[in-house]
């Protein structure tokens, strides 16, 4: 998930020029989410190869840049700061979406497996991303180091993806696939325009993938809701321990890392197990039972507690499962409709499905994130 990725750069950037985590929340829900979404559609004028390399370059000049204010003294221009953070965030949720959306989009031409190991991949992506913020701050206690070496992880992790997909053309099996994405022959790839790089076909993709766009939709907007806005407010019971455990590493443990590595387990599942199948019914009902991830949560023991005051699940044991299934729930049942969209449609459509998929899923986050400010305002 690179929204959660993202969630994290923010905080370990406020957190080194010492503003407030809420600070980072608001900018997740109220600056990434509509540029994201805003660019989802927008971007598919181009073509698949450009949208990919420009937006990965964007996000490594962004890092790079960050990486360098890290040494740099701004504490005589906080609200310049500030300011340049709201716009690196934008710059970056909108690359990151228009990467994501047209990696959705070219993998709708590979098999069905290709799409799914792609998914698994952004699951890893984020149990990555936990475990170097978890290393960093093992490490050294110092904020300054700990940021420094968490984006320069940043910078080396996005120039291979760059180089990575350089290589692709070089490799028959992905040659042959891509150039259908670009509708030229096989062994050449162009900056051609394929028919699909218009405004995509919405009424025909609809008909037939609607149903899985709205499953992807809710699965990724009831964990948006709770996680990590709500999954990250819930302390253990042994903090007056002063234990690291209870004070330093419970949060980054049971919420972040134990989500991610459920979430990549999930996705990973799939690679074996595609149960419901796309005209299933008891998809969408297994989609709307994980409604109940949400009161679960919310009685844990979250602090601080200005309305319910009610622990229903006050021991450690409670947020490690909750988040767990959380976890397993949105890997399985976020990554079925995912592949099976741009399966169900006309060979022709199947980018533009797997872009209106990846739209579908930005929509959800941009929703989910709306109610996650009512939850936590109202715990």
């Amino acid at each position: 998930m690179g929204h959660i990725k993202l969630f994290i750069f923010m905080k370990m950037v406020m957190k080194h020029r010492g503003l407030r985590d809420s600070t980072a929340l608001f900018i997740y829900l109220f600056i990434f989410i509509p540029v994201a979404t805003l660019l989802c559609l927008i971007a598919h004028r181009l073509s698949p190869k450009v949208r990919i390399l420009s937006s990965l370059v964007v996000m490594l000049l962004v890092f790079v840049v960050t990486t360098v204010l890290v040494k740099v003294d701004v504490s005589e221009y906080r609200m310049e700061f500030f300011a340049g953070t709201l716009v690196s965030v934008a710059v970056v949720s909108g690359a990151s979406n228009i990467f994501c959306g047209s990696m959705f989009g070219i993998s709708g031409y590979f098999p069905m497996r290709i799409s799914q190991a792609f998914i698994s991949g952004q699951a890893m992506g984020g149990t990555l991303t936990v475990l170097a913020s978890i290393v960093t701050l093992a490490v050294s206690e110092d904020v300054t180091t700990n940021a420094l070496s968490y984006f320069l992880i940043a910078d080396v992790f996005i120039l291979l993806c760059i180089i990575s997909f350089l290589l692709l053309p070089n490799y028959a099996y992905s040659r042959h696939y891509m150039a259908a994405a670009t509708c030229v022959s096989p062994g050449t790839l162009n900056e051609e325009r394929s028919p699909a790089g218009g405004v995509p076909p919405l009424q025909p993709i609809i008909k037939k993938a609607g149903v899985l766009g709205l499953c992807v939709f809710y699965v990724f907007f009831v964990s948006i809701s709770v996680f990590p806005s709500v999954s990250s407010g819930i302390q253990s019971m042994n903090t007056d321990s002063g234990s690291p455990w209870a004070t330093t590493y419970f949060v980054p443990l049971t919420s972040f890392l134990l989500y991610n590595v459920a979430d990549f387990s999930g996705r990973q599942v799939t690679a074996w197990v595609q149960t419901p199948g796309p005209t299933s019914r008891v998809l969408l009902v297994l989609v709307l039972c994980r409604s109940v991830m949400v009161p679960l949560l919310m009685f844990c023991n979250y602090q601080p507690r200005n309305h319910l005051h009610t622990v229903l699940f006050p021991h450690d044991v409670y947020p490690v499962v909750f988040n767990c299934l959380l976890g397993l729930s949105n890997g399985y049942l976020g990554t079925l409709p995912m592949i099976y969209g741009p399966k169900v449609v006309p060979r022709e459509l199947a980018e533009a499905t797997g872009v209106v998929m990846s739209f579908f899923l930005t929509l959800g986050l941009a929703v989910g994130s709306a109610f996650s400010v009512l939850i936590v305002h109202n715990i």
